[in-house]
């Protein structure tokens, strides 16, 4: 059964699209990654468009190796004729039969605890597991691809580039222990350009700006998980560094509008900032809205982590500039922070 703050959010973003969304009826969508945090948002958004919009259904193909994902979230659209699970890397050819219209290549490891455990396995997904995709769309006719790059790509931008543009060039470490990550991401654009240049791949490519929301485990092992198990253990919210850096938090459903409209438009291979430029907000004052969310019983303590690379090339800010994704595709973030953190918790508290 779907949660019910997630079938609010899935009903404003289909509305609010119901036009553009229509180039899915009858389509077939492969979505790599597709358990995971945003790869399972989208497959319950063309299932829920299926059920309430559609005119012919759209197939929905997911692909995922569990690594790090719930296995168990989509459990119940098992046995939905449009839905189809495929429990395999994104490094092999995809299956004999399949031949997607769409491809939103989710499939990476995002979580900086993760994808430092699981270093070769980041940089596969998002080069070979990338490479793999675009010689498939090259030799497929496809309408189109989406390739989740990162802001991550910028690094550690000086003040007077932020907000961040998409033309900043970005100040990123190429043997950190962020790289694995970071500059995967870089080449995974740099293939999809190319790919898009030489061979006329329809490939669009999105950088999103700390996404959160429902769907983000708590055991995720990114700041905001980390977070609210703290405040829902009754435990102080315990903040491993100083708490001065700053991020501009994106609601996910405000996300997932954005990352759709750039997949459906007609922008090749063209980088898109998406997040929310209103608010820049410290770790400290996140941390401070979580605790008035469970009625200031806890209290925020500043330690030092064992992990003596857990700071390590960390940005100091993170700020979107939306002037591309505004003026071509429309887009606007709506929800803002302490609103997204109560729809997370409230979805915590349910699937905690």
């Amino acid at each position: 059964m779907r949660d019910p703050v997630v079938e609010e959010d899935l009903a404003i973003i289909a509305k609010n699209n119901e036009p553009l969304f229509h180039k899915l009826d009858g389509k077939t969508l492969l979505v790599t990654g597709g358990a995971g945090f945003l790869g399972a948002y989208f497959v319950e958004l063309a299932a829920y468009w299926n059920e309430k919009y559609a005119k012919t259904p759209c197939q929905i193909y997911c692909m995922d190796t569990h690594i790090v994902s719930d296995a168990g979230r989509l459990s119940y659209l098992k046995g939905r004729p449009y839905f189809h699970d495929l429990e395999q890397s994104i490094l092999q050819p995809l299956p004999a039969g399949l031949k997607p219209d769409y491809i939103l290549h989710c499939a990476s490891i995002a979580s900086p605890i993760f994808y430092r455990k699981y270093p070769i396995e980041t940089m596969d997904a998002n080069v070979l597991g990338t490479r793999n995709l675009l010689d498939y769309a090259k030799s497929n006719k496809i309408e189109s691809m989406l390739f989740f790059s990162t802001s991550e790509v910028y690094g550690d931008p000086p003040a007077d580039k932020i907000p961040t543009s998409e033309d900043y060039r970005g100040n990123v470490s190429c043997t950190g222990p962020r790289a694995c990550y970071d500059e995967s991401k870089r080449f995974g654009e740099t293939m999809c350009i190319n790919f898009h240049q030489v061979h006329q791949v329809p490939v669009k490519i999105a950088r999103p700006f700390n996404v959160y929301g429902p769907g983000m485990r708590i055991t995720d092992r990114r700041v905001l998980p980390d977070f609210f198990r703290d405040a829902f253990d009754g435990k102080d919210i315990v903040m491993l560094s100083d708490g001065k850096a700053t991020r501009s938090f994106c609601y996910v459903a405000d996300g997932i509008d954005g990352f759709m409209k750039i997949l459906l438009c007609e922008f090749n291979a063209m980088p898109f900032n998406i997040g929310n430029d209103a608010e820049e907000v410290s770790m400290s004052q996140t941390a401070q809205e979580v605790c008035h969310l469970f009625g200031d019983k806890n209290k925020v303590v500043y330690q030092i982590s064992e992990d003596k690379h857990y700071l390590t090339d960390n940005p100091q800010r993170r700020c979107p500039n939306l002037a591309r994704a505004r003026e071509k595709l429309n887009y606007k973030p709506r929800v803002m922070l302490k609103e997204g953190l109560a729809r997370l918790k409230s979805w915590y508290e349910r699937n905690r």
